[in-house]
C-alpha cells in the first residue's frame, strides 16, 4: 500500500498533542491514518505509519488502543495497529511490523555495518584456537558438526565458509527489523538485533547483534535481566533469569535460564541449561546442565545431563521421578559408578574433582568404570539391562518439543543403530580377544590399565550378544526381506550431532563440496536431510552384511529370519527380565516406594506387546 503525506489539518493536530518533526514532508501515512492516537512524539528522517484501528493487549485482560506516545522515531517504518509508548532515547533505523506492542524501552537502534549476529565465526571446543563454526540462519547440529570434526582440513572449511558468507551477505537486511506480533517492554538496549514475528522480549537488559527467530507454532521469548550479544536464538526457545550469552547459537526449544553464562557455545534441539556455564562447548540435541558448579568447556555433548562438582550425569538414578540420563557420551554417575557409552572421542571420569579423559574405553559400550582405591574397574556392558537406560529410550522421543514444521536439527532416536550396533560388536570381539589370550581360569583380565573381572568379562560378552540378536531381529522386523538395493551403509558409522550416517556418505559429501559440485550452503543441509531419509535403506545394508557374517550365512531366506525372529523373542525377553531385576535390586535398597516400582513393572508387563510390532526397540 502506497504511503501519502501528512494534510496541514493532521500535521495541526500533531503539533497541538505535543508533537514535533524535523520535516513533516518526510513524514508518511497509510490512508486511514487518525493523528488524535499520536502525541508527544518527534520525527527525524523518513518515517512511514500505518493505521491505528484496533486496541491491542498489554497484559491479560487490559487493552489499550493503538497509538504512538511518548517517543521518538527517525528513519523509522511502523506497521499496522501498533502501541509504541514510552521509549526513553529512540528508535533509530528500525522497520516494525503490524500490531506490536513497545512500552518501556529505552533505545532500539540499527547501526551502520549491522550483521544481525549472522556471519559470525566462533571457536568451538578449543576456547583460544581459530573459529571452526560460523553462526547464520540456517545453521543447524549436523552442519556444526561438520564443520568442528573436519576442521583441521583447511580446504573444506574455506568453501564451507565462503558458502555460508555468501548466503549471509544476501540475506542480511540493511536495517534491522521487529516482525508482526512482537511484544518488546521494559528492556534497556536493542542494537542491531532482528527480531522475528510473534516474539516476546521483556525486561532484557541488553540485546546487540542478534537475530531472534521464530516460526507461526514456535515464537522466542527473552526475560528479565537477559543480556545477548552476537548470537541467533531459534523457533522456540526461552532465554530468562539474567541469562548471558555471548557469541552463542540457541537452536530449536532450547531453555536457557537461571543466570546461566555462555561464550563461543552452540546449543541445538531441546537442550536445557540453568545456573552453571559454558565456553567453546557443543551442546548437541538434548544437552542439559541444571548446576551453579557445572562449567561445559571445550566438550562435546549430546543427549547428555551436567550435574554438579564431581557428579556429571544421574544416568543411575533409575526409577525416581527427576531421572535424566545420556545416550552418547561416557560420564559419572551419581552413584559413583562410570558409564561408558558409544563415542568417538572415549570415556569420561571424574579423579580428584576433575573430568579425566578415559580414549581407552571406547571400544566398550555401555559400561560402568569404578575406582576402589588406585584401582579402576571395568564392568562391560553392565548398562545395557539398567532401568536408566531403558527409561531413556522411551523418555526422548516424548521429550521433543519442536514443531513437527520446526524441526532444523536431525535427531535420530534410535538407540541401537549401526552406529551403536557396530560399538557393541566390537566391543564383544575384544572381550572374546580378551579371554582367549588370557584363558577361562583366570579371576581377572588386564584391559590396558583397567581389570576386568572374569564373571563381569563372561557376563559383558553375554549382554553385548543379547543386544546384536535384539537389533537385529528389530531390524528384521521393520524391513522387507530382500537384498540390499544399495550397497551404501556397509563399513563404518558415524554420528553427527544425530544425524547417524554411513561413513562414506560423510566423506562422499566432503568430495563433493571440494569438487564445486556443491554450491549452496543449503545443498550440504539438504544432503544431510537426504541421507536421513535413506536412513532405513543404508541400515539395512549395514544390519543384512552383519546378519550373514554373524549366523555365517551365505544368503537370508525366510527360515533364517524364523530363526532371528526367534532368537530375538528370547534375546528380549531376558533383557526385560535384567531390567526387572535391576528395578527390584532397586526397591529392596529402599531409593523407591512400591507404588513406583509397581508401575514400572507395570510397563514391562506390557513389553510383549512391541514384540510383534514395527515399532524399533
Amino acid at each position: 500500500m502506497e504511503y501519502r503525506q501528512l494534510t496541514r489539518e493532521e500535521i495541526d493536530i500533531l503539533e497541538s498533542r505535543g508533537c514535533k518533526a524535523q520535516d513533516w514532508d518526510l513524514v508518511t501515512v497509510k490512508p486511514g491514518f487518525d493523528p488524535i492516537f499520536v502525541r508527544n512524539t518527534s520525527f527525524y528522517g523518513e518515517v512511514r505509519i500505518g493505521v491505528f484501528t484496533k486496541e491491542i493487549e498489554v497484559s491479560k485482560g487490559f487493552v489499550k488502543h493503538c497509538g504512538i506516545k511518548n517517543t521518538t522515531l527517525r528513519n523509522v517504518t511502523l506497521g499496522d495497529d501498533c502501541l509504541i509508548e514510552n521509549i526513553g532515547n529512540f528508535i533509530n533505523n528500525y522497520t516494525i511490523g503490524d500490531e506490536c506492542y513497545i512500552s518501556n524501552v529505552n533505545t532500539i537502534e540499527t547501526t551502520e555495518g549491522a550483521t544481525f549476529g549472522e556471519g559470525n565465526l566462533i571457536s568451538v571446543l578449543n576456547e583460544v584456537g581459530d573459529g571452526n563454526v560460523m553462526l547464520f540462519d540456517g545453521l543447524t547440529s549436523q552442519l556444526a558438526a561438520f564443520m568442528v570434526n573436519h576442521y583441521r582440513d583447511k580446504q573444506l572449511i574455506k568453501i564451507i565458509l565462503d558458502l555460508i558468507r555468501k548466503e549471509v551477505e544476501a540475506s542480511v537486511p540493511e536495517r534491522g527489523t521487529i516482525g508482526n506480533r512482537v511484544k518488546v517492554i521494559n528492556t534497556g538496549e536493542i542494537t542491531n538485533t532482528h527480531i522475528n514475528d510473534d516474539c516476546e522480549v521483556n525486561g532484557a537488559c541488553r540485546l546487540s547483534d542478534c537475530s531472534i527467530k521464530s516460526i507461526p507454532e514456535a515464537s522466542v521469548y527473552i526475560g528479565s535481566g537477559v543480556i545477548c550479544e552476537n548470537s541467533i536464538i531459534y523457533d522456540g526457545s526461552s532465554i530468562l533469569n539474567s541469562v548471558k550469552l555471548e557469541n552463542c547459537f540457541v537452536g530449536e526449544a532450547c531453555k536457557i535460564t537461571n543466570g546461566f553464562a555462555a561464550e563461543n557455545s552452540i546449543f541445538f534441539a531441546n537442550s536445557f541449561m540453568s545456573n552453571g556455564e559454558a565456553c567453546a562447548a557443543f551442546c548437541g540435541p538434548f544437552s542439559a546442565s541444571h548446576h551453579k558448579s557445572s562449567l561445559l568447556i571445550g566438550g562435546m555433548f549430546s543427549f547428555y545431563n551436567a550435574g554438579s562438582s564431581t557428579n556429571f550425569s544421574n544416568h543411575a538414578y533409575k526409577m525416581g521421578p527427576m531421572h535424566y540420563g545420556v545416550l552418547e557420551r561416557g560420564v559419572k554417575t551419581a552413584s559413583g559408578a562410570y558409564i561408558l557409552m558409544p563415542a568417538k572421542i572415549g570415556t569420561f571420569s571424574v579423579c580428584f574433582g576433575k573430568l579425566m579423559y578415559h580414549p581407552d574405553t571406547r571400544n566398550l559400550p555401555f559400561s560402568y568404570l569404578i575406582a576402589y582405591s588406585d584401582t579402576m574397574y571395568l564392568n562391560p556392558a553392565r548398562n545395557l539391562t539398567t532401568v536408566g537406560l531403558y527409561r531413556d529410550i522411551r523418555k526422548w522421543p516424548k521429550r521433543d518439543k519442536r514443531p513437527s514444521s520446526g524441526q532444523k536439527s536431525i535427531v535420530n532416536f534410535d538407540w541401537l543403530s549401526p552406529f551403536s550396533a557396530g560399538e557393541i560388536l566390537e566391543g564383544k570381539k575384544v572381550l572374546e580377544r580378551l579371554r582367549k589370550a588370557s584363558g577361562e581360569r583366570v579371576s581377572n583380565y588386564n584391559y590396558h590399565e583397567y581389570v576386568i573381572k572374569a564373571d563381569h568379562l563372561r557376563m559383558g560378552i553375554e549382554l553385548y550378544d543379547m543386544a546384536l540378536r535384539i537389533y537385529m531381529g528389530a531390524v528384521l522386523k521393520r524391513h522387507k526381506l530382500e537384498l540390499p538395493k544399495s550397497p551404501i551403509g556397509t563399513g563404518k558409522w558415524n554420528d553427527l550431532a544425530g544425524l547417524l550416517l554411513p561413513e562414506t556418505e560423510e566423506n562422499r559429501l566432503i568430495d563433493d563440496i571440494k569438487n564445486g559440485e556443491i554450491i549452496d550452503i543449503y545443498d550440504i543441509l539438504d544432503r544431510f536431510n537426504e541421507i536421513h531419509q535413506n536412513y532405513s535403506e543404508y541400515r539395512w545394508t549395514w544390519t543384512y552384511r552383519l546378519i550373514l557374517d554373524y549366523y555365517g550365512l551365505e544368503t537370508l531366506t525366510e527360515e533364517d529370519a524364523k530363526i532371528i525372529h526367534d532368537n530375538y523373542i528370547i534375546a528380549r525377553r531376558k533383557w526385560i527380565s535384567e531390567i526387572r531385576k535391576d528395578a527390584e535390586k532397586e526397591y529392596t535398597l529402599g531409593d523407591v516406594d512400591k507404588e513406583v516400582l509397581d508401575n514400572f513393572l507395570s510397563q514391562l508387563d506390557k513389553e510383549m506387546e512391541f514384540e510383534n510390532e514395527n515399532k524399533f526397540e
